[in-house]
């Protein structure tokens, strides 16, 4: 049985609510299980389940009695720490032009390959999470998947919904042999048009520094500027066990300004946009990064 993860990344959010959800199957050492993780603006939570209880359908993926899929969520999790019941309904999702990896989606031994299913939807419906509501009316939605041995060891990543649009970035350091680059991928839907930034179109990240994160690509470039912190920890791949903790903020303040040849596309300060910034915030991260070393 070889070391895998496979995860889908569900996040929705309303003008004063954010909350998001992992379901995931992960194996290593011969063993497997699946994992539900539940991360809105307070806390996370985190339930495991012995592999048995996964099952994949043509309409999305169930844990327990817990189903996930392009229609919606319905919750029916209950431990000594965590109740959370509800249903969710989604619209129509809104993918990509072609798959965010590129033509590195077909490199053999990658680490990790990312995927984003939508960029943006609707959400309606109610979540009863520990006693409190999460309600949403027309809310936002937005779906990314992981699937690999691990996830990188360094990387940065953030997303956002807004009302002309949604962007999502991830910047990494990839293993590729014996050498290694640091890798960016993202999109950015903005009034109707979608822009790519990714290593295999030239981008190149400049800057990634105490939460600050500079990416040029030709006469584009994007800055994303963390502004606040309060990130929850959250469980993540190592060698397909869920080993490693990480820490993303639900629902921060962070700044986005990008340009084209000099003139600003956007500029704005998003009061809940999910960040992840897994880099040191003093150490190699502080200086100019190099595309590729060995």
């Amino acid at each position: 049985m070889r070391t895998y993860f496979c995860g889908r990344y569900f996040r929705c959010q309303s003008d004063s609510q954010t909350l998001a959800l992992i379901p995931a199957i992960h194996r290593a050492k011969g063993a497997q299980s699946c994992s539900i993780q539940l991360l809105t603006e307070e806390a996370s939570q985190n339930v495991v389940f012995p592999a048995e209880a996964f099952r994949k359908g043509k309409n999305g993926t169930a844990i327990g009695d817990n189903c996930f899929g392009e229609e919606g969520i319905s919750l029916h999790l209950h431990t000594d720490t965590l109740t959370a019941e509800g249903r969710l309904h989604f619209g129509p999702f809104t993918p990509l032009r072609y798959d965010i990896m590129g033509p590195f989606r077909y490199v053999p031994f990658m680490e990790c390959r990312h995927s984003v299913f939508s960029m943006r939807h609707t959400v309606s419906g109610e979540l009863q999470i520990n006693g409190k509501c999460y309600a949403f009316r027309n809310g936002i939605g937005y779906c990314e998947g992981d699937r690999g041995r691990s996830f990188p060891k360094a990387y940065a990543w953030t997303q956002c919904s807004f009302s002309d649009g949604a962007l999502m970035l991830s910047v990494a350091d990839i293993p590729f042999g014996i050498c290694n680059f640091t890798g960016v991928i993202g999109a950015i839907l903005w009034k109707g048009k979608e822009y790519r930034l990714a290593t295999y179109l030239g981008a190149r990240a400049v800057r990634i520094k105490d939460g600050t994160i500079i990416v040029r690509q030709g006469a584009q470039q994007l800055t994303v500027q963390q502004l606040e912190s309060a990130a929850a920890p959250l469980r993540a791949p190592l060698g397909g066990e869920m080993l490693r903790t990480i820490h993303e903020h639900a629902a921060c303040r962070v700044y986005y300004h990008f340009q084209i040849g000099g003139a600003t596309v956007f500029a704005m300060e998003a009061p809940n946009a999910a960040l992840e910034f897994e880099y040191e915030r003093n150490g190699e991260s502080s200086r100019q990064v190099p595309p590729f070393t060995c």
